[in-house]
Formats: C-alpha cells, structure tokens, sequence
C-alpha cells in the first residue's frame, strides 16, 4: 500500500510518518471507511512486529471528527490486554501508561507523528504485558531460564495459550544476537532499519516436574533485508546438549555468527574485485549492484550479434559459482519481451582459481554459449 492513498490529509500525514519512521518494518494490512456515506477511508488494520511475528490492530478514526484520537482495537487472541487499566508495575511503569494518556488526551491532528508516538508506547506496554504473562507461567524451567536471561537486552516474550489442551501452551522468546552493527560494516548501504539477527526459543510449558527436559524448538531468524548480504539458511545452529540452558547455549551461537557475518562482509570485497576482472574481458558493466555486488550486466558483441549477460552472484561466491542469463538485444517475443536464455550454471568453475581464472573461464563459457544463442534466437523470430 502506499502510504495515505484515499485517506483524508491528516490521517495519510500520520499514516505515512509512521510507516517511514517505526523502528520495525510496519505494515497495513486493509483499509476500509467508517461511513455509509461519505465512504472516505479512515480505518485501517496494521501489522506490527512482535516477538519475530506480527499482532494485527485495527485503528479507527472518525473522518467526521478529525480532531479526535483514534480507537485501537486490539486482536481476540489479546482480550485480556487492557493498557488503559493496568497498574503502573503491570504496564512497564507509571512513565509508559502517563505517555499513552498524555498522548490520547492532547491528540492534535495537525501533528503527523502523534500516531508513531501511540503505536511505539502501545507496543511497549504490550511487551511489558506479555513479560508479565511469561514471568506467571507455572513452569520451573521457564522461570529458570528467564532468570539467566535476565540480565539481556531486547528479549521479547509471548505466552500462547492452548484452546483446547493445556499442554498446546508454549513460551516464546525472541533473543536478538551479537552485540555489533551490521549496518556500519557494509559500506554505502542505507538499510532504513537496524539489521538483526535473533535465535527464536519456543518452550512448551510443563506443569510437572521434568528430570531431564527436551531442548527447546530453536529457530534463527532475521530483519528481511540482511539477506542480501548474509543469509541464515546457510547457518548450521550448534547442537543443544543434555541439561543445557540458554546461557550456555547463546555464546557458542554468537561467537560461531560473528566470525560467519564477518566473512560474509569480506566477501562483498571478493565479488566486487570478480567484476572488476570481466570489465577487461567482457567490457565495462551497463549495470552493478554497487552494495553488495549479486548482479551485474554487460553489453556483449560476438560478430554482428549483440545481447546481454547478466551474473548473479550468491552470498557463497566463489564456492558457489556464479549463474548468468544471456539476453537478446535484437530478437524479441511476438510480445515484446527480449529472447532469454535459461538460467545458467553448468560450466567449467573451481573457487580455488585467482580471480583472473575465473574471469577468463566466464568469458570463455559465454563466447562458446553465444553461438548456441544466436541459433536459438534467430530460428523462429525475426529481428526489431
């Protein structure tokens, strides 16, 4: 959605500041009018992170009354959170449930970020309630565990409750990891967000005494846009031993990540010095992904048949070769879309070769393939 369409100006002013200046990556989920009538938009529902997942709320303002604050309506699996009312020890302090008052009370509309405001200190007391759901919970490893976690910054906790079985409840905790900027380290990225990783621990709660519990569901995760340059599905999670806690669990994981995140940097170096060495062979790019350097493009002549090729190359490089599409600048589709080549990988490639080899194993690969191309893109279509 982009940010305030069809809404009235005060509500797409608050809407927008929010989605550009939240520190999570928020979203709206549908829109809909208050009104039978007028059928001006005012009401929408947001998705906001939580605990490595999203709790939905619905806020509804009145376009008939712009200068009245918004209601919230939380989500049913949350009947029992009621901000308004709790005590200043149940809502994260006396300080946290004054902001949520002090901000109803003295809402003016004109001030694009007094929604940014209400949903940052709603969220917060919404931490300081699940923290208080987890700390009730009737299960010794837990608390265990949350009093060797104690001294950590940034754990969120979520308590699900079973509908149906009391053994269905389970205890969620998102543990962020690594205690270093990953933002600072890639030069010339302007990721909006802060880049995380986190370990996500799911505990299934016991109400009986356990002499040997079993290990936690483990799961990493992270901010969406760090795959660009470091993807968690390539990380192998150390084994949990036999009576292991967190504690001793978190810093085998953190160490074995800070050495792999750091390579992974290094290795946006490596790429960049790869296509430095086509630009020679093949010529200079037309088009680079100058961040991280997965893509690049290079206009190609073999005769008098010209076409593209485009590399990709994975956060792996160079022990995963690198995959590349020919594309015809002459043949075309009866739609208008330039003739492609499959994807490409299947050729001679050794990470153990200098950079230089690699090049010129590149180029000769798509010299031979550009034969077979030509072929391919003249047998049926006709040039533009």
């Amino acid at each position: 959605m982009s940010g305030g369409d069809g809404f009235p100006p005060f509500i797409s002013a608050q809407l927008h500041y929010l989605m550009n200046h939240f520190p999570h990556s928020i979203k709206v989920d549908k829109v809909w009018s208050g009104s039978k009538y007028s059928g001006n938009l005012d009401r929408f529902t947001l998705l906001i992170p939580y605990c490595l997942d999203t709790i939905k709320w619905d806020i509804l303002y009145n376009a008939e009354f712009p200068f009245a604050a918004p209601d919230v309506i939380f989500g049913p699996e949350d009947e029992d959170f009621h901000p308004f009312l709790l005590k200043g020890d149940e809502g994260g302090g006396e300080g946290g449930l004054y902001a949520i008052k002090n901000s109803l009370c003295n809402w003016n509309n004109k001030d694009p970020s007094r929604l940014l405001a209400l949903i940052k200190d709603l969220r917060d007391q919404y931490t300081a309630y699940q923290r208080k759901r987890v700390g009730e919970v009737d299960d010794e490893r837990v608390k265990f565990e949350i009093s060797t976690m104690f001294a950590r910054e940034g754990i969120e906790m979520h308590m699900s409750s079973g509908v149906e079985k009391v053994q269905s409840e389970e205890v969620k905790f998102a543990v962020p990891l690594m205690d270093m900027s990953i933002n600072k380290m890639v030069v010339g990225c302007h990721w909006r967000h802060e880049q995380k990783i986190y370990l996500q621990v799911v505990y299934p709660v016991n109400r009986k005494y356990m002499s040997a519990p079993s290990a936690p569901r483990l799961k990493l995760m992270s901010t969406p846009e760090l795959k660009y340059m470091f993807s968690i599905d390539d990380v192998k999670l150390p084994t949990w031993l036999d009576g292991m806690c967190m504690a001793e669990y978190l810093p085998h994981l953190e160490e074995s990540l800070e050495r792999q995140v750091s390579e992974a940097v290094t290795l946006i170096d490596v790429r960049r010095r790869f296509i430095e060495a086509l630009a020679p062979l093949l010529g200079r790019p037309v088009e680079t992904d100058s961040v991280f350097y997965r893509k690049t493009m290079f206009f190609v002549t073999s005769g008098a048949f010209s076409f593209m090729v485009q590399l990709f190359l994975s956060t792996q490089f160079p022990k995963q070769q690198p995959a590349m599409m020919l594309i015809s600048s002459m043949y075309f589709h009866t739609s208008g879309i330039p003739i492609k080549s499959p994807l490409l990988s299947d050729y001679p490639w050794s990470p153990r070769w200098d950079t230089s080899q690699m090049a010129e194993r590149i180029f000769e690969f798509v010299a031979d393939e550009s034969l077979n191309f030509r072929k391919f893109c003249s047998e049926g279509h006709l040039p533009h």
